[in-house]
């Protein structure tokens, strides 16, 4: 079972706490979490592009000249794709790049890139992470005393404002609560700072 030290917002260690091993200790399944990765960033492309069709360009209906007996070749509408100004044979349009993976496969990704996180010792489990208030200043002063100097994601157990907020204007720092996690996210930012309830509401949802 592994096992990971357990601090207190001022950097102070006070103790471990076990980690669920078929959560934070499944073998790293690479593939699996390429899949999620993709998966993620194509529904996030917006897929506005478009192009017109023959019927969509502007232009008269009427036939450019006769059929026979010019030495043309023959034409019938100015709103060929041949002709300049046409339309568009096969363009792209308005379309949801967005699709879903296997539940098992996006629940298989999950848990490898949190085990990737135990492995390679970037995860930091504090006891607890309140703020009064929104402050920059306050969540910078954590994160240093936890001696986090590059990118980190950090996941509370609810949708916390305060936290958020006071995390959102921190180059290279993101807030996420528990259901909110994902893969993406966990292999873009370098530490993850995860509070103990964190940790329960995750490993309850994963082991179901």
């Amino acid at each position: 079972m592994p096992k990971v030290a357990l601090y207190s917002m001022s950097g102070e260690q006070l103790g471990e706490v076990d980690l669920n091993e078929d959560v934070f200790g499944v073998p790293v399944h690479r593939q699996a979490m390429h899949d999620a990765v993709t998966a993620h960033l194509a529904r996030r492309r917006r897929g506005t592009h478009d192009t017109k069709t023959r019927a969509q360009v502007s232009g008269s209906g009427k036939k450019p000249w006769r059929q026979k007996g010019t030495g043309r070749a023959r034409s019938g509408s100015r709103q060929s794709p041949i002709w300049k100004g046409g339309g568009v044979v096969f363009g792209p349009h308005p379309r949801d790049y967005g699709y879903k993976l296997p539940k098992k496969i996006r629940r298989l990704a999950l848990k490898s890139a949190l085990s990737s996180k135990v492995e390679a010792g970037e995860i930091k489990v504090l006891d607890a992470l309140t703020m009064d208030q929104p402050k920059t200043k306050d969540m910078a002063s954590v994160l240093k005393k936890l001696s986090i100097d590059n990118k980190a994601v950090i996941v509370t157990a609810g949708n916390d404002q305060n936290v958020y907020k006071s995390a959102r204007n921190l180059p290279g720092v993101k807030s996420l609560s528990a259901g909110s996690l994902n893969v993406y996210d966990l292999l873009s930012f370098g530490t993850l700072v995860i509070t103990k309830d964190a940790v329960s509401t995750v490993e309850e949802v994963l082991t179901r």
